[in-house]
């Protein structure tokens, strides 16, 4: 049931969005060189990994490493990078993920392929079982912010108490965030 929800809605947010996406990409490409999507890997369900794109918001050659572990993460932004990134734009490529079953509309956010504290406590906690998500329970709690330990509770709260309300909610409280811009690291 899960999958078609996400599947649908995927589609439908897709179809819905292909004008500002197209836009988006546009704009990505004429404020700096490179192209349009920046393809990171990331860890999917039971570790594997797989390809996740996102609207280019730092410039060419930036560390594939979490932002929070750049020195001056400022300097690496393209012009309208930190805009992508405090309105939560650059995520809207991950539709496609969606569409492909890679990842789900809920569930823990992916890991970096090079997170291991991360991957290695979710593994330890059976949270790698759960497909990751657009947005998660961790995400409308602290974003950005939270250490790697409180971020995995909050993973594991969400894997024994996930349901279609539960999604619902974190979707609706997603779009509140985002909104408002809260605990957003750019």
């Amino acid at each position: 049931m899960k999958r078609f929800a996400d599947l649908l809605l995927a589609l439908v947010a897709l179809l819905l969005l292909c004008l500002p996406l197209l836009g988006i990409g546009l704009l990505v490409r004429l404020t700096s060189r490179g192209p349009a999507l920046y393809w990171s890997d990331r860890v999917g369900r039971n570790n594997v990994i797989y390809r996740m794109p996102k609207f280019r918001s730092m410039l060419l050659n930036t560390p594939a490493v979490a932002t929070h572990l750049l020195d001056n993460p400022q300097k690496f932004l393209t012009p309208i990078g930190g805009f992508l990134r405090k309105s939560s734009l650059d995520e809207l490529p991950q539709l496609w993920s969606i569409v492909k079953g890679d990842m789900s509309f809920v569930g823990p956010r992916p890991a970096l392929f090079n997170q291991e504290d991360l991957i290695e406590l979710r593994t330890r906690n059976g949270v790698d079982t759960l497909l990751p998500g657009l947005t998660g329970w961790a995400q409308v709690n602290g974003r950005d912010e939270l250490p790697i330990p409180q971020k995995v509770a909050l993973d594991i709260y969400y894997m024994h108490n996930q349901s279609f309300c539960m999604d619902v909610k974190i979707i609706f409280m997603t779009v509140f965030k985002v909104i408002k811009r809260d605990n957003v690291t750019h």
